[in-house]
């Protein structure tokens, strides 16, 4: 990888200047190398696969340890342009980009902070080929899919579907950009994530989908809906208009500007329940503005809107506690269980191949239960304050103690499957769920919310 982005950097070698306009991918690709090469301490440009017609899907990590994961350093990403013609977050991204980086140089206090203290992945289209083919209407949906015709929004494993049947999958029907995104997932204990889209201005939080208990227009409410609310809130009221809740004509009103996302509308196949249930990664969909293809001339005043929000939403990866489970004999273990009592995830919160945990939580007392093989299920209540402020959530280790074998008798104490959680690294391969994939063709869609996450 290294040797294409040296070519790359050679070949793109003019200068390029980041202004208020829509960038091709070429642009965009040589943009993200510039920053790259300018900047190698405190940033690392990574590819994570190929769309369907073969272009790069980028994504920029910063921080002050930009190639690779430090324990105790949150995982934090962004990803925009999901639908090739919902295109303001391919420049706010950028923008966020040139933000973070200009201010690191320049000293300022708050870029620091949020370097130092966390690892910031931003992948500015994951879905290019829609974008080259997109048009500018603020409604009509060409350039929405894929290259394939395919809703990249509606592709990923669904959540209930595949609590209730994980058999007969045929991973060759995924499109290339969500088999990317998912083996993304694999490979990097991601804490929080927002996806930005576009056709509305609200910030929307799972479950997108819901069992059959839940009625239709009724909220899909998922264990840590409190933290969630809280979250979409933070965006909301940073953000210079979302919080009223009224922005757009044609939608809402949202109280608050946040919406939970099967009370607007059910979606199957989403990516941000896949990122909850599944990648142990909380995520929000943005939907950043009214037109899917906002004017050039609002672009600057676009920025100005969302870039406060866009900060006080990566801060939020400090919420709550972070820390190791260790074995009896000191050992950082990998797949341990991490649970809080009253949260019952569908599937459990497990530590990553560094032993580490990360459970974003609102400030108050909680009772854990760690358990891990051939070990006591330990209890602990923990006192969590509010960590943003200081840009770190509470550190605390769990300390497990091996079960004495009794006479005559076997350890036997296996941790709850959810193979799908299992990092890419963990010796384990990820089981997805029977899906249906839903192919559209281009053209308004007769009901206008489900052309919009």
């Amino acid at each position: 990888m290294s040797s294409l982005l040296l070519l790359l950097a050679f070949l793109t070698s003019t200068a390029f200047t980041l202004d208020f306009r829509y960038h091709s991918n070429r642009e965009m690709e040589q943009y993200l190398v510039q920053t790259n090469a300018s900047n190698p301490d405190i940033t690392h440009l990574y590819s994570i696969g190929r769309s369907v017609r073969g272009q790069q899907l980028w994504v920029l990590a910063l921080g002050v340890t930009p190639h690779r994961h430090t324990v105790g350093i949150p995982e934090f990403k962004y990803v925009a342009n999901m639908h090739g013609n919902e295109v303001l977050g391919r420049v706010l991204l950028l923008h966020l980009i040139d933000d973070l980086v200009r201010g690191y140089r320049n000293n300022e206090s708050r870029s620091l902070q949020l370097l130092n203290s966390t690892r910031i992945h931003i992948l500015p289209t994951m879905n290019p080929d829609g974008f080259d083919g997109a048009d500018t209407d603020c409604y009509y949906s060409q350039g929405r899919y894929n290259y394939n015709g395919v809703d990249l929004n509606r592709n990923f494993p669904d959540a209930f579907a595949g609590l209730r049947s994980q058999d007969g999958v045929d991973e060759e029907r995924r499109e290339a950009e969500v088999r990317s995104v998912m083996d993304w997932l694999k490979t990097e204990s991601f804490v929080l994530s927002a996806n930005l889209h576009g056709g509305a201005v609200v910030a929307s939080y799972p479950y997108d989908n819901s069992n059959s208990d839940a009625q239709l227009y009724d909220a899909s409410v998922s264990p840590d809906d409190d933290v969630f609310v809280h979250l979409a809130k933070v965006y909301s009221h940073n953000h210079a208009s979302m919080h009223r809740g009224n922005v757009c004509p044609d939608t809402g009103p949202f109280s608050d500007g946040i919406t939970n996302g099967y009370q607007w509308y059910p979606l199957e196949g989403g990516m941000q329940d896949y990122n909850y249930v599944w990648a142990q990664c909380l995520e929000l969909t943005l939907e950043v503005s009214c037109c899917k293809f906002p004017p050039v001339q609002q672009l600057p005043a676009m920025w100005v809107d969302n870039r406060e929000a866009l900060l006080a939403y990566i801060q939020q990866v400090h919420l709550g506690v972070k820390g190791r489970v260790f074995d009896s004999s000191g050992v950082p273990v990998q797949n341990a269980l991490v649970e809080v009592k009253g949260r019952n995830n569908l599937c459990p919160f497990r530590t990553d191949r560094h032993g580490e945990y990360y459970r974003l939580l609102l400030p108050g007392n909680y009772s854990f239960t760690v358990s891990y093989p051939g070990h006591e299920v330990l209890t602990q209540e923990l006192n969590i304050p509010y960590g943003p402020d200081t840009f770190s959530a509470l550190k605390h280790d769990f300390l497990l103690k091996a079960i004495s074998p009794q006479p005559g008798g076997s350890v036997d104490q296996a941790t709850p499957s959810c193979n799908y959680t299992m990092r890419l690294s963990g010796g384990g391969g990820t089981h997805t769920p029977t899906w249906t994939a839903v192919v559209v063709g281009l053209g308004l869609m007769a009901a206008l919310p489900s052309l919009i996450a």
